[in-house]
């Protein structure tokens, strides 16, 4: 009660509120003001919830006595001496001091922070936090945080939060920034039911913000991180179970299965359809007869074959009269799909476009977008593969794309959407009562326990086969000394016929981190391994034409090595190649690894991938070798689940996608207890008229669901 006193009097005296400005607070400029809107941070409450990535544990407290080398402890002492001075090699500024207390004195030591002796004074009782290490024959402090004794400590002598920064920016000022606002943190009304904090034994709002911040012990931070992780899952689950019953309020056209039509299109295929295939299909057509939106996501391993299920439900969709809009996140792989669909189409001659904002195409005839517009408008395209540049504002300027009879939605790696593009892709179509259906595509693998979880409003079809007559990919690590060998193999295969695709983690050389790079190893490979051979790099910088250049040149084998990053991870299809290199494999993720491997083995032949790595790391080391040991993208999910935790699943989060701060797609217990009272909670009648702070919340979250 003496603290929350004390804090109210705080605000008092300040008379800020969660509302107020961040310039309004105590020693924030404009300049310093700007620098924190670019993290996100415009008003007092923002600071509460600009939450810390990690601790530096500064909360061993002990004597100069108690020191040795290599521990990190906190001492408090006083200033005996302290003074500044120029290192006479580096021209360095150097600031040290002797610090004692009543058990003897230590050497303090900073570098290039000119204004220490203007802070700090001899006579000055302060308290040092870092790493003792033992130079010149004594023990000392280098570069330690420091704090003078006056109040609580905030830099040092604890657990002490570590955040996010901005340039010019420092640790210091924003903590100094995010305590003078955590009084506000009493202000805040625990939205909460009772019987919720209650059942779940979580601990009060306020208490933990203030300890996610300031935390008071380790087993204090943990009770805080469970309370404020189960608030974010919880909305989660409240989102996904208020977009399911958006979805069941929707009114979608009833597509009829052309069966006739179907079984002629399956037989002119060049292969038989697999099992899974067929019944991922069925599953489709079954949801498109019905009058709701389907909301289904197709999982397939690379190279599985999603892209003949996907013609299946657009030739049915067309069959009936309507319009498809198929968007892929990358113009390469928009390109390639347009290129499939029309092979597997050219039976039957639907009118397919391809808009991405470099290429115009229909049915393989240059349109100008205006009149490619117009022509969409008016159902004279039936089905539209593009990029994301289909709904973005200003993409074709005023030739907005609006679809008269938009019946099919495909979202093709759709976990590089968000919610807000799905949206945005719903509201091409221009009627007015009726919504499109949604299949969603994916060859990131999601562990079926996060599926059921974080994906509840979503229906699941998978397609764990490979087409017949697929080998499976041979896959090895291989250390420096095993270069010249593979390079060797390399030769061999290319005198053969093949083509090789070499991946490298960056565009251009960096010294900072020693890894290669497309444009040095292009060098490497072209003038000294490979000399005679056609040699080509690609790129995310190169404009659209050359990209689509190179990228044919590769197709039409008169390329025999492609070097490039990660843009041919998804899309390119080059059944020819037959080699991958990795450089620096340990730098991806397992799914991306798993997506670049798909490039090969597309055809009958024998495919080998070569991850190249320095790391004499074992975990590392263990990491590849579960992508060897994996038989399908799936098991690969788990392993990856388990090595790596879930953030590698899914790369960088999309607007929309799982936006977390503190919880992570590995707190499945709290997920799974978030999920089981969302369905407690939205069962109980009363639970608004009991709760009004828990309406408010539920209502920003309708607001952001944004499905009418």
């Amino acid at each position: 009660m003496l603290a929350q006193n004390k804090y109210y009097a705080i605000l008092i005296i300040y008379m800020i509120d969660l509302n107020t400005k961040i310039e309004q607070l105590g020693r924030v400029g404009k300049v310093t003001a700007g620098r924190l809107k670019k993290l996100g941070i415009s008003i007092a409450s923002d600071l509460i919830y600009y939450f810390p990535f990690r601790y530096d544990d500064f909360s061993k407290i002990l004597r100069i006595n108690q020191l040795s080398e290599g521990i990190v402890a906190t001492v408090a002492g006083t200033i005996d001496m302290i003074e500044s001075r120029r290192s006479w090699r580096r021209r360095k500024l150097i600031t040290e001091a002797v610090v004692s207390d009543a058990t003897g004195t230590i050497k303090v030591i900073w570098f290039n922070q000119r204004f220490l002796t203007k802070t700090l004074k001899p006579g000055d009782e302060i308290y040092l936090s870092g790493k003792v290490s033992y130079e010149y024959f004594q023990l000392q402090f280098s570069n330690p945080m420091y704090e003078k004794k006056i109040g609580e400590n905030i830099h040092t002598g604890r657990l002490v939060p570590i955040y996010p920064l901005t340039e010019s920016l420092t640790q210091r000022q924003l903590r100094f920034l995010i305590k003078q606002v955590m009084p506000l943190t009493y202000e805040i009304t625990d939205w909460l039911p009772a019987e919720t904090i209650k059942r779940q034994k979580l601990g009060d709002l306020g208490w933990s913000l203030r300890q996610i911040h300031f935390p008071e012990s380790q087993i204090k931070l943990n009770q805080s991180l469970q309370r404020l992780k189960f608030d974010e899952l919880l909305i989660l689950q409240l989102q996904i179970n208020l977009t399911k019953k958006e979805f069941q309020k929707l009114v979608a056209p009833k597509l009829e299965f052309f069966q006739s039509l179907t079984k002629k299109f399956v037989c002119s295929l060049p292969f038989s359809l697999t099992a899974d295939q067929k019944k991922s299909a069925w599953q489709i057509l079954k949801d498109l007869e019905k009058g709701q939106p389907m909301n289904r996501l197709l999982e397939g391993d690379v190279g599985s074959g999603k892209t003949v299920v996907v013609a299946i439900a657009a030739a049915n969709a067309i069959a009936n009269g309507w319009q498809v809009v198929f968007m892929a996140p990358t113009e390469i792989l928009a390109q390639q799909h347009y290129e499939t669909l029309n092979r597997l189409f050219v039976d039957f001659k639907p009118k397919i476009g391809l808009l991405t904002h470099n290429i115009s195409l229909l049915n393989n005839k240059k349109i100008p977008k205006k009149e490619f517009a117009n022509l969409i408008k008016n159902q004279k395209v039936d089905l539209l593969i593009g990029t994301h540049a289909l709904i973005v504002k200003d993409s074709f300027k005023k030739n907005k794309i609006v679809f008269k009879k938009l019946g099919l939605a495909i979202i093709d790696e759709q976990h590089r959407f968000g919610v807000a593009q799905r949206q945005a892709l719903k509201d091409l179509y221009s009627g007015q009562n009726l919504s499109p259906h949604f299949l969603s595509l994916s060859a990131t693998p999601i562990p079926r326990s996060l599926f059921l979880i974080f994906y509840g409003d979503l229906s699941l079809s998978t397609i764990k086969e490979l087409p017949r007559g697929r080998q499976k990919i041979i896959t090895r690590i291989v250390k420096p000394n095993g270069r010249q060998e593979v390079y060797d193999f390399i030769r061999r295969e290319i005198n053969d016929g093949r083509q090789v695709y070499v991946i490298c983690p960056l565009i251009d050389p960096s010294d900072k981190l020693g890894v290669r790079s497309v444009t040095a190893e292009y060098d490497i490979l072209k003038k000294e391994i490979f000399p005679d051979l056609a040699v080509d790099f690609l790129h995310g910088k190169l404009k659209g034409e050359a990209k689509n250049k190179k990228m044919q040149d590769f197709k039409n084998n008169h390329t025999k090595i492609l070097i490039s990053t990660t843009v041919v991870e998804v899309g390119v299809d080059v059944p020819n190649s037959t080699i991958m290199v990795i450089e620096g494999a340990e730098r991806f993720g397992l799914a991306q690894l798993y997506q670049l491997r798909g490039r090969i083995g597309r055809s009958t032949m024998q495919s080998y991938c070569f991850l190249f790595t320095n790391s004499g790391n074992i975990a590392v080391e263990k990491r590849l070798q579960s992508l060897i040991d994996a038989k399908d993208c799936f098991e690969l999910a788990e392993a990856d689940l388990a090595l790596r935790g879930p953030g590698e699943l899914f790369g960088t989060q999309q607007s929309g996608f799982l936006d977390l701060k503190v919880a992570t797609l590995h707190d499945i217990a709290i997920a799974t207890a978030a999920s089981e009272e969302t369905n407690l909670l939205t069962a109980d009648e009363n639970i608004f008229e009991k709760n009004p702070e828990f309406k408010n919340k539920i209502d920003s979250v309708i607001k952001e669901v944004h499905l009418e």
